[in-house]
């Protein structure tokens, strides 16, 4: 059964950024594209790279340190060198407050 965590406001991600944030015990990627927010493990399956810190582009967000990319509303892996995608977790904006659910 999931958990569902409080784990920031809308205002604390800019449209098109990505934060990092935690849940559960566990580090996330929560990436905003327009208004829609989306949450994801924050290690690349290359190398544990930070996707937190890569860019957005449009629902594809890169790793910071290979280039790898992936699809930030699934979490599949969309280029080398991943070839794993990453756990997606689903997300829940009420008001200004944004949930995680993480098991």
């Amino acid at each position: 059964m999931a958990n569902r965590v409080r784990v920031a406001s809308v205002a604390d991600v800019a449209p098109m950024q990505a934060i990092v944030v935690q849940a559960g015990g566990r580090r996330l990627a929560l990436c905003r594209v327009n208004d829609e927010f989306y949450a994801i493990d924050d290690a690349c399956t290359h190398d544990n790279g930070p996707l937190g810190e890569g860019e957005l582009d449009d629902h594809q967000i890169e790793c910071p340190r290979h280039g790898a990319r992936f699809d930030v509303r699934t979490g599949a892996a969309l280029s080398l060198p991943a070839v794993r995608g990453v756990k997606s977790y689903p997300v829940t904006v009420t008001g200004d407050d944004i949930f995680v659910d993480v098991p």
